[in-house]
C-alpha cells in the first residue's frame, strides 16, 4: 500500500497518508461505505450525480462540526443533481445522534469506520491515527474526478468557496 509522509500535518506533526493517491482527470475508484442505518453506500448509488465528497476525522471535533454543518447548508443551494456525502470514521450510531443534534438532513453522513474502504482506495487514511484526513473531492456525473482539496492542517477548514466554485463550473 502506498504511502506519503508530510503532506497532512496534525497539530502540527507530519502524518503518513496511506493509500492509493487518486488524481484530478481520473476516474474514481468504487467504494463502500456504511449509512446510519448501518446499509452500505457505494460510489455506483449516486450514479448519474455530480458528488461532492467532504472528508473529516471526526464528528466530535469543532472543524469537523463546522464543515459538517456548512456542506449542510449547502445544499439547499446547489442544483438537484448535486449530491453532498460527508464521510468520517465515526461510527453510525454516533454519526446518527450528531445529525439528529445539530438538524442535519440535507446530504448524508456516513462512516467508513468498518474497512477504511474509501479511506485507502482515495489515499487519505492517516496511518499514525486511523482517522481520514480533511478533504474536499468533487466528481462529475461519470465519476471523473473533477476538484480535490487536502487540507495540508487537518485543523484547518477546507476552502469553500473553491469548492462550491468547482461544482458550480459542473452543473
Amino acid at each position: 500500500m502506498n504511502e506519503r509522509k508530510g503532506l497532512v500535518s496534525f497539530k502540527e506533526l507530519p502524518v503518513t497518508l496511506v493509500g492509493d493517491e487518486i488524481k484530478v482527470g481520473q476516474t474514481a475508484p468504487e467504494f463502500t461505505v456504511l449509512k446510519q442505518d448501518l446499509s452500505d453506500l457505494k460510489l455506483s448509488d449516486l450514479d448519474g450525480k455530480i458528488k461532492v465528497l467532504s472528508i473529516a476525522p471526526s464528528l466530535d471535533t469543532r472543524v469537523c462540526e463546522l464543515q459538517t454543518i456548512r456542506f449542510n447548508n449547502e445544499t439547499t443551494q446547489v442544483s438537484d443533481d448535486v449530491e453532498i456525502v460527508s464521510i468520517t470514521v465515526d461510527l453510525p450510531f454516533a454519526q446518527k445522534r450528531f445529525c439528529e443534534a445539530l438538524d442535519i438532513k440535507g446530504h448524508q453522513v456516513v462512516s467508513d469506520h468498518r474497512d477504511l474502504d474509501f479511506g485507502y482506495k482515495y489515499g487519505l487514511v492517516m496511518k499514525e491515527l486511523r482517522l481520514l484526513a480533511r478533504a474536499v473531492i468533487i466528481l462529475d456525473k461519470d465519476n471523473v474526478v473533477r476538484y480535490i482539496d487536502i487540507n495540508n492542517q487537518v485543523s484547518q477548514e477546507p476552502n469553500y468557496e473553491a469548492a462550491l466554485d468547482a461544482v458550480k463550473n459542473l452543473v
